[in-house]
């Protein structure tokens, strides 16, 4: 894919994303990996609904800004997912409604705050582990996230949302609305009883 084809891409996902209600206002941002090793990112503030492909942040994976309008000051925990995880070539972080929800609650699984009931969540992205708060922005996100990028393709930020990966920004985008769907589904379980997939069905589809 040429850096152009991705620019339109980032803005149609993006636009996307607003339209459907994953993000609001200028919350979340997104970032790819482009061939010649330069990150293309959202810039700092903006809606989702109204990207522009020749304003989008293009970036060194050193942090040097390059050209279009400046980056999200939360670039630097999308670089460290990169540096720290070859397989990743797209991020996505969002304050989606359910999984923002899912990540006020306390008592969560540190390790996987999502309890595999449905295959998809498994098959998509595993385990996804709760990064403790820190402020927006925060070195220390990024740290965290360094951390665990080696092991994990999803993440929830603690009071924050989620932060997902893919191999590329439309598998990144489709595992993040998996991850809200499976969110929404707990919200509409609620207290009842749920048939939990077993260690050995978890283990099949993992397999596989």
């Amino acid at each position: 894919m040429s850096e152009q084809q991705a620019r339109q891409q980032m803005v149609k996902l993006g636009a996307s994303f607003f339209q459907r209600g994953y993000a609001t206002g200028s919350a979340g941002n997104l970032s790819l990996l482009l061939e010649d090793g330069m990150l293309l990112a959202t810039p700092t503030g903006s809606c989702l609904g109204e990207l522009e492909a020749d304003r989008l942040s293009k970036v060194t994976l050193d942090g040097e800004w390059l050209s279009g309008d400046k980056p999200s000051k939360e670039i630097a925990f999308h670089r460290e997912l990169y540096l720290n995880n070859p397989q990743c070539k797209a991020v996505v972080h969002l304050h989606c409604h359910y999984l923002t929800a899912l990540s006020c609650l306390s008592g969560l699984d540190e390790q996987n705050c999502i309890r595999p009931f449905t295959p998809y969540v498994v098959m998509r992205v595993g385990d996804v582990p709760v990064v403790p708060y820190y402020k927006p922005g925060d070195i220390r996100l990024a740290q965290e996230l360094a951390r665990r990028a080696a092991r994990y393709r999803a993440f929830l930020l603690a009071n924050h949302g989620p932060v997902v990966t893919g191999a590329s920004l439309r598998q990144a985008a489709d595992n993040l609305e998996e991850l809200e769907e499976t969110a929404r589904l707990m919200f509409t379980l609620g207290d009842r009883s749920i048939r939990y997939l077993t260690d050995s069905e978890v283990a099949e589809l993992r397999n596989n």
